[in-house]
């Protein structure tokens, strides 16, 4: 299966003013197309070719860094921007947010941790809210890294690579963790996830 950038569902002005139009189109356009299109060079004649996205990034983990690194950043994006929405965060769909107070200590406590955990991921990376043995947990990885590797199932995750805030913020990534958690998350896509690791 070759990668394909998927086209953003809403405009690019459309998450203003916590992420700017240049920053949607350089970080969509460009970044993600070069993950796309530098995975898809990559995956040509290999063993994995053919196989979906989730599986490469898996397989090619610890074996292959070059095809892991795109294939791992495409899917992290993939779902990126399904992950906001223009009007975003708000209230938590009940079943999630049931789930966020009994095993994260609430949810204050979990968007204080989830943004900790971007805050101090060290250079490029992602903080993120996975599923893991049946729990949610609040994981951060480096580059491209994400929780399939690790046994888990990523149901929210924030970029924190510099091109996906330093536009907007400059070097104030504790701002654009708070803008995120506050006004972009679309929690029904995270509560949407969440259902489907349970089926």
């Amino acid at each position: 299966m070759t990668f394909t950038l998927p086209d953003l569902p809403y405009a690019y002005d459309a998450l203003q003013p916590y992420m700017s139009k240049e920053t949607l189109e350089f970080h969509h356009d460009k970044h993600h197309k070069a993950y796309v299109d530098t995975g898809n060079t990559l995956l040509k004649g290999s063993e994995l070719e053919g196989k979906s996205v989730e599986e490469i990034v898996k397989a090619s983990y610890g074996k292959n860094q070059p095809l892991f690194n795109n294939a791992g950043q495409h899917y992290n994006h993939i779902h990126f921007w399904q992950w906001m929405k223009p009007n975003g965060g708000g209230n938590i769909p009940g079943e999630l947010e049931k789930r966020i107070a009994s095993d994260l200590g609430g949810v204050e406590k979990f968007k204080n941790d989830f943004i900790e955990a971007g805050k101090t991921q060290f250079g490029s990376g992602w903080a993120w809210l996975a599923v893991k043995n049946g729990k949610l947990e609040i994981m951060k990885t480096p580059n491209g890294e994400n929780p399939l590797v690790h046994g888990a199932q990523p149901i929210l995750g924030v970029d924190v690579w510099e091109h996906s805030y330093y536009i907007d913020y400059r070097n104030r990534r504790p701002d654009y963790l708070k803008a995120f958690i506050d006004n972009l998350v679309n929690w029904d896509h995270v509560a949407e996830m969440l259902s489907k690791t349970q089926s």
